[in-house]
């Protein structure tokens, strides 16, 4: 399912769900037209869409769920609906950002923005500098125009060196993006500084490199209003004792466009001026499997009082059903009573790192996944074939 219909005159395009970014963004970009998506190239569009989507893009256009116009849906009755702001709007208002469990989306229909030749890249610096560089990317943040989104992470250079850096994206006029970035390009002595011009697309696949499919992944995330000092202490704390070379810790802001719209107007209720704070783990041994996940767990733990009550839901996992509530907040109660189903036509939510992420008002024991760390186990690719057959059955009926 990976047909692309862009309509260059209204700026729109209709999407199949089994399209990558990169593919999407291609279909896009030969017309100089996008739409914010994740950064993550080999991502399927469905994860983003369905969640939330936070991108490059979000502070300028808003997230990927702001820019859905349509869906084609079928339902857990086994109906094919086409869902809009006009035409089942309840329906409609949980896709953006509600997550999957409501139906199975055969097509998106995305607004299309102009978006040329933007302002990429990062400004790396040696580990040592970590928490000034932090403190200082919360003061320069904060001052972003709409057409700016930064993200910084503390992570391990491909020869082993620690480091802390600041990306960026500028989707403005190139000569007032160089301006605007001045105050980092002149902040303290850098590593290396890689902005400059580039196509949006090669924007888009920059960080494929640090996501390679060979490793295994344990994720934990929530979001941050302000990096305190306090905070700031223990994520470059936690940094420094990391047990594998692959482990980022990153602050993606997400600011402007995207924190603008009513907390109300969409399932995806984390609608503020912040960042969100990812503790992304990964290595290739199994057999370190242990000593990974629980730096993980015990990173969060620290960092939890630094926290909002809060969490995207594509950055839930599969054993973290307790913070359920947490990622959809005040919008809890709507989104329930819209995925009230009957339990045995539950269809479960799969996040854009494939594991399930479900209300708990719908979460049928037959459907419920296991703890990510197990979910390399042939027994968990086993359940999700039978999931994806009953899906099919479901829609051959």
């Amino acid at each position: 399912m990976k047909g692309c219909r862009i309509d260059p005159v209204r700026r729109t395009a209709r999407a199949e769900p089994g399209l990558t970014l990169a593919e999407f963004d291609h279909n896009c970009q030969v017309f100089a037209l996008a739409t914010t998506m994740g950064a993550v190239s080999p991502t399927g569009i469905a994860g983003p869409t369905l969640g939330g989507g936070v991108g490059w893009l979000c502070s300028k256009y808003g997230l990927t769920c702001d820019n859905l116009l349509s869906v084609d849906i079928v339902t857990a009755d086994g109906r094919l609906r086409t869902a809009s702001p006009l035409e089942h709007p309840d329906l409609f208002w949980a896709v953006c950002g509600g997550g999957g469990n409501v139906g199975i989306v055969t097509s998106f229909e995305y607004r299309l923005h102009e978006v040329g030749p933007v302002l990429g890249g990062s400004v790396v610096f040696p580990f040592t500098k970590a928490k000034t560089v932090l403190a200082f990317y919360d003061d320069f943040a904060r001052s972003c125009p709409d057409e700016l989104s930064v993200n910084a992470a503390l992570s391990t250079t491909a020869d082993g060196v620690p480091v802390v850096g600041i990306g960026v994206a500028w989707c403005g006029a190139l000569d007032l993006g160089d301006r605007v970035l001045r105050p980092l390009h002149a902040f303290e002595t850098p590593l290396a500084d890689t902005i400059a011009s580039r196509r949006y697309v090669d924007l888009q696949r920059a960080s494929d490199a640090f996501f390679p499919l060979e490793r295994r992944h344990y994720w934990k995330a929530g979001w941050q209003r302000r990096l305190t000092p306090a905070g700031i202490d223990v994520i470059v704390e936690f940094a420094a004792r990391r047990p594998s070379p692959y482990m980022r810790l990153s602050l993606q802001q997400m600011h402007g466009a995207a924190a603008r719209v009513p907390p109300s107007a969409t399932a995806f209720v984390h609608r503020h001026d912040q960042w969100e704070v990812q503790m992304l783990s990964q290595w290739l041994d199994p057999a370190d499997d242990e000593v990974n996940i629980g730096w993980t767990r015990e990173c969060y733990a620290a960092l939890e009082p630094h926290l909002e009550r809060a969490v995207y839901v594509n950055s839930l996992g599969g054993d973290e059903t307790s913070r359920i509530r947490e990622a959809y907040g005040a919008n809890y109660e709507r989104l329930a009573a819209i995925k009230a189903i009957r339990p045995d036509e539950l269809l479960p939510h799969q996040s854009e790192r494939g594991d399930a992420a479900s209300v708990e008002l719908s979460v049928h024991p037959d459907s419920v996944q296991g703890p990510l760390e197990q979910q390399d186990a042939p027994a968990f690719r086993s359940s999700r074939r039978r999931q994806r057959q009953r899906a099919v059955s479901r829609i051959t009926r």
